[in-house]
């Protein structure tokens, strides 16, 4: 059984999305580079400060346009394999505590990744990181790729 804590109140925040890729790396790889290699797909080198378990917070950077990104939050269930949920604060949030669930699914020889992000505080920040979503996870399945390729 996972421990589960309290989640922010979204119910102000109705803007959500929902992502879903097919993935070429297996569950347990995938759950790995959300819970331990944020380093080695989407954060800067260096700037991870991660516990992954239930209720520890987290911070990362993203370099991108000559610009740093902070990226913080907490865990907020963790279950090996099947799924991460985490607080998800950003400029991109306007400082809201959005919620973010990755599932995580055998399928085909890969994983089904359902992504579901919610409590935007606006449409703008919602299409903004759908838009983003989907270039993050393509990214993660190419570098995951090469390092499966190179195994």
């Amino acid at each position: 059984m996972s421990t589960i804590v309290p989640a922010p109140d979204l119910s102000l925040r109705p803007f959500h999305l929902t992502a879903e890729r097919r993935m070429t790396a297996a569950p347990h790889t995938l759950f790995l580079a959300w819970t331990e290699h944020w380093d080695r797909w989407f954060a800067a080198p260096g700037t991870v400060l991660m516990d992954a378990r239930v209720d520890a917070v987290f911070y990362f950077e993203t370099h991108f346009e000559g610009a740093r990104h902070p990226h913080y939050g907490r865990f907020l269930r963790i279950e090996p394999d099947r799924l991460i949920e985490l607080t998800w604060l950003t400029a991109a949030t306007n400082g809201a505590e959005t919620v973010v669930t990755v599932e995580l699914e055998a399928a085909d020889g890969g994983t089904r990744l359902r992504l579901a992000h919610a409590g935007f505080p606006n449409e703008e920040s919602r299409k903004r990181h759908a838009e983003a979503w989907q270039m993050v996870l393509a990214h993660l399945d190419e570098k995951l790729g090469q390092t499966i390729n190179q195994t």
